[in-house]
């Protein structure tokens, strides 16, 4: 049963009713979509900042402690310096790869080395050959250790750089804190680099 009480609007009133609700709608719908907008441009501007450092911490993952040093590009494809045997208890066979400034500084007899050397040491467990008893041959890869010479940006370790890698990850911070004290107890007469071009 209806209430005798409640209003009944007329038409007319309705009418202007819904022309009061709806005078304002354009300017409603304007203001939402210029919010609308303002957030997809906002979302678009964030985006290559996020990505950007996502590729920067990317990358620092793959640097060494301590020196920020990485594994160079293409270092597979340079010079040979001059293997070693390392005996026990590492039992390592290493090869010393350089790049052109490397190679070129080794040919000239140049020291200390320029700053733009890089010298990667490859390392891997020796084992006997099976095809060949008296040979040892290389094994499981053991390190990837690169040196980069830098004498403003690495002064207070006499100019280098240093990364030790296992797996193509850095090693952890105590592997690295303990570089360039080695280098420079033994070799700091010949710029802290151990390796001589062999003959």
């Amino acid at each position: 049963m209806n209430n005798p009480h409640t209003h009944q609007p007329s038409g007319t009133d309705a009418a202007k009713a819904s022309s009061r609700s709806f005078k304002g709608a354009p300017a409603k719908l304007a203001s939402f979509g210029l919010l609308a907008l303002a957030a997809a441009l906002a979302t678009f501007a964030v985006a290559p900042i996020a990505a950007k450092e996502t590729r920067t911490a990317a990358a620092s993952s793959d640097a060494s402690p301590i020196y920020g040093v990485t594994i160079p590009k293409g270092y597979r494809q340079w010079q040979l310096i001059a293997p070693a045997i390392e005996a026990e208890p590492l039992n390592e066979l290493r090869a010393v790869l350089g790049n052109a400034k490397a190679i070129k500084a080794y040919d000239q007899g140049t020291l200390p080395f320029p700053d733009g050397t890089v010298l990667v040491k490859l390392a891997w467990k020796h084992v006997q050959s099976p095809e060949f008893a008296p040979a040892s041959v290389p094994g499981a890869a053991t390190t990837v250790q690169v040196m980069v010479k830098d004498s403003k940006k690495y002064a207070a370790t006499g100019g280098w750089g240093f990364g030790r890698f296992i797996d193509g990850k850095p090693a952890d911070l105590a592997q690295h804190q303990t570089c360039f004290a080695c280098h420079q107890s033994l070799v700091k007469n010949h710029d802290y680099v151990f390796t001589r071009l062999a003959p």
